[in-house]
């Protein structure tokens, strides 16, 4: 169990918690949820001993096993993956470790006695099934064998954070903290994720704004917001009709007492000066004051949970032909210089309106397509060109009268402009000189920008913050193609549902990546999914023509459907 006892945790003038007690409760998964910036985070931090509490404490038994996800993906580029993993069970890690260090000396007498207690550690700790176990766990998390004896620098950032899953659940952790493990997993590694979550028996706090993993995993909702935290019980879904339901009630309950108020007052204005009435109006004033104290205790709650109004617009639609890519052949050095090759002879088209979600195991080449159809487009922003690619061979030629917009995965790399110090509005008005200012200020406001938060520097924004200020980039110069690799990482749920009221409502093509299968499901009106081929022959472009359901069903895959 983990006990909050008043905790305060400010962030500079900011209060984020004030005076929360509370519990996490073992056997129970608690999805933590809340607006970027509310504190889920901080939270987590404060948990896993990372960050202090200004006030208050927090306690936990002294026996207990804490597992953290690491932020840091670089932390053990040194290590061979397998060691990564296993060094999640500090105790075993040590006891192999020195272990290895004293064999490669002389064995005296007080060494084999050190020996012999180092054993007993590495028996406790089941140290000698250990290596199978981490191996179990990477290729539960799509990390092939041939893999493990390399070094973590050899891996892709989603590919380290995979590791990093694997790392924490390695220590077998009586209780386990996780913020957004499912950032960059695909979707087979989701489910593989959920099933061996569902299964955990500690205590699991677990921040996340996938809404499909939430219902999967949590039994219990940490709601954040406005320096308190309300639990609920069910999943995400439950908690949703829960808040509903208080206010529909609330609201009842108030019109209700409003019109008694309206009643009672009416009789105070017509017998108060009666002394005959005198005594059943101050009755009813009394009455009055009761009601008025108990609308204010079920009015509205404050709430930090904002959602972005984003509507994409452009000035004239693209022709019927969006896109075509013929034959198209792309190839990189791996790590050894060898030549892979990721496409050969790889084709698509792509027409007006369609809404195309691009699906596929990590690795297999999906933003690379992305930056290939991008990387065809003679137009593409001056911040963009660094960041996209040119086929080796074939074609990629954009229809008539298209204009593309492009959101890159790496949100920081994608802000490359704002290396010289620039402030979020400065950055976006860069992109149309001529607009009036109050024209993009009302589209930073739009995107949850308002007052000074459109003059913080660039570089010192979250990852939610950035995601949001390069949809405003998109708002601003209307482009009719929109291609969007991974647009929900770091986005709250609120702003995913302000991201999926724009995109229905747009007019225009859509291209996108994402491994949220809610977005997925409520947007994609054609699936591609990606497939490796055998052998050095790149990737499959598998083209199912239907909606995410629609694809489920034919392609006979045990993808996890919708709520």
């Amino acid at each position: 169990m983990i006990l909050l006892d008043n905790v305060t945790k400010r962030f500079g003038p900011k209060i984020l918690f004030e005076n929360v007690s509370m519990q996490f409760d073992p056997g129970k998964r608690y999805g933590l949820v809340g607006a970027n910036g509310a504190g889920k985070s901080t939270l987590i931090k404060i948990l896993g001993g990372d960050e202090e509490t200004d006030q208050g404490g927090i306690s936990m038994p002294g026996t207990a096993r804490l597992g953290v996800l690491k932020q840091n993906h670089f932390e053990y580029d040194e290590q061979r993956i397998i060691d990564a993993v296993m060094m999640g069970n500090k105790n075993l890690w040590d006891a192999l470790q020195e272990k290895e260090k004293l064999l490669l000396g002389e064995v005296t007498d007080e060494i084999g006695v050190r020996l012999g207690e180092l054993e007993g550690v590495i028996a406790e700790e089941d140290g000698y099934m250990a290596e199978g176990e981490a191996a179990e766990l990477l290729l539960g998390l799509g990390i092939p064998a041939t893999q493990h004896e390399k070094k973590m620098s050899t891996l892709a950032a989603g590919y380290k954070l995979r590791v990093l899953i694997a790392q924490v659940l390695f220590g077998k952790p009586d209780v386990l903290l996780l913020d957004e493990p499912t950032n960059h997993l695909d979707l087979d590694s989701i489910r593989w994720l959920e099933k061996f979550l569902i299964g955990y028996k500690g205590t699991l706090v677990v921040i996340s704004h996938d809404r499909h993993f939430l219902n999967e995993v949590a039994t219990h909702i940490a709601d954040v917001d406005y320096q308190t935290i309300t639990v609920y019980t069910g999943n995400y879904g439950d908690f949703v009709d829960a808040k509903y339901e208080n206010k529909q009630r609330a609201d009842a309950q108030n019109s209700s007492a409003k019109k008694k108020i309206e009643e009672l007052q009416g009789f105070v204005q017509r017998f108060g000066a009666h002394a005959s009435k005198s005594s059943q109006a101050q009755s009813r004033l009394k009455q009055i004051e009761k009601l008025k104290d108990e609308v204010q205790s079920r009015g509205v709650k404050r709430t930090s949970l904002v959602r972005p109004f984003i509507r994409f617009e452009f000035e004239k639609p693209s022709g019927r032909d969006v896109l075509r890519m013929e034959n198209v052949w792309k190839k990189f050095k791996d790590e050894n210089g060898k030549d892979k090759i990721v496409y050969e002879d790889a084709s698509i088209n792509v027409s007006r309106g369609d809404r195309i979600a691009v699906i596929g195991p990590n690795g297999v080449g999906k933003s690379t397509l992305l930056k290939l159809m991008v990387g065809g487009y003679a137009n593409v922003d001056s911040d963009t060109k660094p960041h996209v690619y040119s086929p080796d061979k074939g074609d990629v030629r954009w229809g008539h009268d298209t204009s593309v917009g492009y959101f890159a995965q790496d949100h920081h790399e994608a802000l490359s402009r704002a290396a010289a110090g620039s402030n979020a509005f400065q950055w976006l008005y860069s992109f149309d000189k001529l607009a009036p200012q109050e024209h993009i200020r009302g589209i930073l406001g739009r995107l949850l920008f308002s007052g000074e938060a459109a003059l913080k520097p660039v570089e010192a924004l979250s990852g939610g913050e950035c995601a949001r200020l390069l949809l405003a980039k998109l708002l601003v110069l209307k482009h009719n193609v929109l291609v969007l690799d991974e647009p929900t990482n770091h986005l709250d749920i609120e702003s995913i549902e302000g991201l999926l009221d724009g995109i229905e409502l747009f007019k225009g093509t859509v291209i996108f990546v994402s491994h949220d299968r809610h977005f997925v499901s409520k947007l994609a009106t054609r699936i591609v999914e990606l497939r490796a081929r055998e052998g050095d022959h790149g990737t499959e472009i598998v083209d199912y023509g239907g909606t995410y359901d629609e694809f489920l069903e034919k392609a006979g895959t045990d993808y996890i459907r919708k709520s």
